[in-house]
């Protein structure tokens, strides 16, 4: 039986580090128009601002699991001979896609927010920046 060698061990173990390492990439926030808060006066927008972070902050820190989709198990021959193979299918799970679309909306809906403040001239709106600026 062939014994494994340090290489081995290491490419397996930055296999596992660099799949701990996936991220979900940038959001970009769903398009809300900013027409949808314009009957809300500045205290209204504030308490909703406030609201919407509430809800980001929590869908940020649901838990984001990477689901490995299948572990193969094989025999692979090339030139140096006939060795075992082991490949392992990651990406994401219905979960992280969920939470990335809820994120997309809210992010949407603070900048509307945002800039419906910004246009009623509300203090609490200065110094917030939206997507893109």
């Amino acid at each position: 039986m062939k014994t494994l060698t340090a290489a081995t061990l290491l490419a397996t173990a930055g296999v596992f580090a660099l799949s701990g390492c996936a991220s979900t990439g940038n959001i970009t926030p769903q398009y809300v128009p900013p027409s949808a808060y314009q009957s809300y006066d500045c205290q209204a927008l504030s308490q909703e601002y406030s609201r919407v972070n509430r809800y980001v902050d929590a869908a940020r820190n649901e838990q984001s699991t990477i689901a490995a989709s299948g572990v193969g198990v094989g025999v692979s021959a090339g030139r140096w001979g006939i060795s075992p193979n082991i490949s392992f299918g990651v990406g994401k799970s219905n979960n992280t896609k969920a939470r990335d679309t809820k994120l997309s909306r809210l992010y949407g809906e603070r900048d509307a927010i945002i800039q419906s403040a910004r246009i009623q001239r509300c203090s609490f709106a200065n110094g917030i920046k939206i997507y893109g600026e």
